[in-house]
C-alpha cells in the first residue's frame, strides 16, 4: 500500500508540473511548441497514377517562394494568405511532373479563378511549361463554370477544354479603362501642376485630365493590338481556329453560350463537374463508387523533393535570381516595393559572393522613384564588371523597371511584356484652395527668391516651374544617353523611341530595347551559359523567404498580408481601382520629386 501510494503520489506531483510548466510556456511557449513539431514533418506524398490539380485562381508573383508544410502552419499562425505561389515554383513543378512516372495528367481547375492576376507575360511562361507537359504524352484536362479571357489562355493549352452547360465563354477582346481624378481633386481644392518630358508620358494625365490624351491613347492602342494579337495567336494555334475566326467571334458575339462556345471549336464538351470527375477517375484507374479521383495539389506536390527524378541540383556554384517586383520607392521599401537602398545591397551582396557566379535580374515594375532607379542601376553595373548580369522581364519592365535593366548583359522579354516608357515626371500638388475653404491661410518671410518654391500652401510660380522643368529635361536626357550607351544605339534613334512611350516586347525587340523573345527559364539558361558552367550549377533566389519565425512576429507586429483574391462586385472593384490610384501618389517618395513610372496604372482586362 505503502508504494503505491507513493506511486500514485509521485504521479500526482508530475501531472501538476507537468501543468504547471504547460501553464507557463504560454502563447509564446504554444507557437514554439508548433514550430518544432512542424519542423518533423517528413513532407507530402504522390500516390501512383495521380493527377496534379493546378488550380488556376492562384495569385502567381515573381518572388514569393514556395511554401513547405511547416511553412503552411505559418501561414495558419502569421495570417499569410496560401493562395500566392511564385512562378518559379509553378515552372518547377510542372517540369517536375512531366518527368515524373507517377503524375499521369494535370487538371486545370478554373472554378475559382478571378480577374487581377497574374498578367499575360507571366501567364505566358505557364502556358509553355503546360505545353511541355503535353508533349511528354500526358494529358491535360481544364474545366470551368465559364471562361475569361485570362484562365482560357491557360486552358486552352489543353487536351480536353471543358465547360459546365450553364456557363459562358468570354471573348471580347481587351481593353484598358484608366480611373482620372482630376475633377475630384479640382472639386475639393487641391491644387496639380505638372512637369515631364516625352509626348507620350502620360503617368501625370490621371491627375490633370478627365480623358486619355491623343498621344496616350494612340499608345495604348498600339499596346493592347499586340497582346491581342499574341492571344490570338497562341489559343488559335491549340484550338485550331486561325486569329481571323477569334477576331470575328470577338467582334460579333463577345460572350458565348456553353453550346456555342463547343459549336466555334473554342472548348471540347459541354458537361457538370461530376461527369469531369468521372473522367479523371478513369485517368486515375479509381472505381466509379470512389469519391474522387488520386490528386496532389501544385502547391503541396511544389514541395516535394525532385532529386529521385534528378530534377535538382547541388553544387557550389549559384546562378541567382534576384526578383524586382513592384513600385521602386526611395530607401528600404515596403511590401510590393522595391527599396532603392535596400535591393542596391542585395545586389552587393550577390556581387562579393564569390559562390554566384552569374546573376538573373527578374523585372516586374512599372517603375518610380527617378533616384531609387539609379541607385540599383549603380548596382547592376558594377555586378557586371565582375559576373554576368541577365535581365527577365516579366508582365512589365517600364520606365524605372527598364532603367534598371537597361545595363544587363542580355535582356529577355515575352512578346506581351510591358516595357519601355523612357521618360520623367514631376508631379506638384498645392492644397490653398482646399485650406482657403477652410479659413487656413499663410504668410512668409524668405531670405531669397525661391525660399519658400518647395511649400505646398500655392501653386509654383512660373519661374519655379521653369527651374523644375529643367531639372526633369536633364534627368529625361541622362536616360537617353544611358539606353543608347547600353543597348549600342543612337542617341537620335533612343530619343525617337522614348518619349516615354510604352511598347509591347514585340516591338521593344524589333527596335532594339531588348535581345531576346523568352521567358525566365530562357535567361537563367543564358545566365549560366555566360558564366561557363556548364551542367555545374545550383538555382539560389533572393529576396530569401522568411522563417516561420519572422513571419509570426511580422505578423503580431501589425504588417497585415496581402487580401486574397476572390470575385468581387462591380462597386467594391472600382473602389479597388480608386485605392491603388492613391496608394501610387502614398508611393511617390522621390527625394527630388522625380519619377519614372509607367503612365497610370494600365490594367488590362
Amino acid at each position: 500500500m505503502r508504494h503505491f501510494l507513493k506511486q500514485t503520489f509521485a504521479s500526482l506531483i508530475g501531472t501538476l508540473a507537468g501543468l504547471i510548466l504547460f501553464v507557463s510556456l504560454g502563447t509564446g511557449g504554444l507557437v514554439l511548441l508548433l514550430i518544432a513539431a512542424a519542423s518533423k514533418d517528413t513532407g507530402p506524398q504522390v500516390r501512383n497514377k495521380s493527377v496534379l490539380v493546378f488550380d488556376l485562381g492562384l495569385n502567381i508573383t515573381d518572388s514569393d517562394p514556395s511554401r513547405s508544410t511547416s511553412e503552411a502552419l505559418g501561414d495558419v499562425l502569421s495570417g499569410d494568405d496560401g493562395d500566392t505561389i511564385s512562378l518559379r515554383t509553378v515552372l518547377d513543378a510542372i517540369d517536375k511532373a512531366t518527368q515524373d512516372k507517377r503524375i499521369v495528367g494535370i487538371y486545370l481547375d478554373g472554378t475559382k479563378a478571378s480577374a487581377g492576376g497574374a498578367g499575360f507575360a507571366t501567364l505566358k511562361e505557364v502556358r509553355e511549361a503546360l505545353e511541355r507537359f503535353r508533349a511528354s504524352g500526358k494529358k491535360i484536362l481544364a474545366y470551368n463554370m465559364g471562361w475569361g479571357k485570362q484562365e482560357y489562355y491557360v486552358g486552352s493549352v489543353a487536351n480536353t477544354v471543358v465547360v459546365n452547360p450553364l456557363g459562358e465563354m468570354e471573348l471580347n477582346g481587351l481593353r484598358s479603362e484608366p480611373m482620372f481624378l482630376a475633377g475630384a481633386l479640382e472639386k475639393y481644392g487641391i491644387g496639380v501642376q505638372v512637369i515631364r518630358v516625352g509626348k507620350y508620358k502620360s503617368a501625370v494625365e490621371p491627375y490633370v485630365l478627365k480623358q486619355l490624351s491623343k498621344e496616350s491613347k494612340q499608345q495604348t492602342q498600339k499596346l493592347l493590338s499586340d497582346i491581342w494579337g499574341e492571344f490570338k495567336a497562341t489559343v488559335g494555334k491549340s484550338r485550331k481556329i486561325t486569329p481571323k475566326q477569334l477576331q470575328a467571334i470577338a467582334d460579333t458575339s463577345a460572350v458565348l453560350s456553353a453550346t456555342e462556345a463547343k459549336k466555334r471549336g473554342l472548348v471540347d464538351k459541354v458537361a457538370y463537374f461530376d461527369e469531369v470527375v468521372a473522367e479523371l477517375k478513369k485517368l486515375t484507374g479509381n472505381k466509379k463508387e470512389d469519391e474522387s479521383f488520386r490528386k496532389i495539389s501544385l502547391t503541396t506536390y511544389a514541395d516535394i523533393s525532385g532529386e529521385s527524378l534528378r530534377e535538382e541540383r547541388n553544387s557550389e556554384n549559384k546562378v541567382a535570381v534576384i526578383y524586382a517586383e513592384g513600385e521602386i520607392v526611395d530607401g528600404q521599401g515596403g511590401a510590393s516595393q522595391i527599396g532603392g537602398d535596400g535591393f542596391a545591397r542585395q545586389l552587393r551582396k550577390l556581387r562579393l559572393n564569390n559562390d554566384v557566379k552569374a546573376v538573373v535580374l527578374r523585372v516586374n515594375s512599372p517603375g518610380g522613384s527617378a533616384a531609387a532607379s539609379e541607385v540599383i542601376q549603380r548596382e547592376v553595373r558594377l555586378t557586371k564588371q565582375v559576373k554576368p548580369v541577365v535581365v527577365s522581364m516579366g508582365d512589365m519592365a517600364a520606365s524605372g523597371g527598364y532603367w534598371i535593366s537597361t545595363y544587363g548583359n542580355r535582356i529577355f522579354a515575352e512578346p506581351n511584356t510591358i516595357t519601355g516608357s523612357i521618360g520623367v515626371f514631376g508631379l506638384l500638388l498645392n492644397v490653398k484652395k482646399l485650406a482657403n475653404n477652410q479659413g487656413i491661410t499663410w504668410d512668409v518671410v524668405k531670405t531669397s527668391k525661391y525660399a519658400d518654391s518647395q511649400t505646398i500652401s500655392r501653386p509654383k510660380t512660373p519661374e519655379e516651374l521653369a527651374v523644375n522643368q529643367r531639372f526633369v529635361n536633364q534627368i529625361y536626357y541622362q536616360f537617353i544617353n544611358k539606353v543608347a550607351d547600353s543597348r549600342k544605339l543612337p542617341k537620335q534613334k533612343v530619343a525617337e523611341i522614348a518619349q516615354g512611350r510604352v511598347w509591347s516586347g514585340k516591338d521593344a525587340k524589333r527596335l532594339g530595347l531588348v535581345d531576346e523573345i523568352g521567358g525566365l527559364d530562357s535567361a537563367i539558361a543564358y545566365a549560366a551559359k555566360e558564366a561557363k558552367l556548364g551542367d555545374d550549377w545550383e538555382l539560389q533566389q533572393y529576396p530569401e523567404k522568411r522563417s516561420l519565425e519572422e513571419r509570426i512576429l511580422k505578423k503580431l507586429s501589425g504588417d497585415q498580408a496581402s487580401v486574397k483574391q476572390k470575385k468581387l462586385d462591380p462597386l467594391t472593384a472600382e473602389f479597388l481601382k480608386l485605392q491603388a490610384e492613391l496608394t501610387t501618389l502614398k508611393a511617390m517618395n522621390d527625394p527630388m520629386n522625380v519619377y519614372a513610372r509607367m503612365p497610370y496604372n494600365l490594367r488590362i482586362d
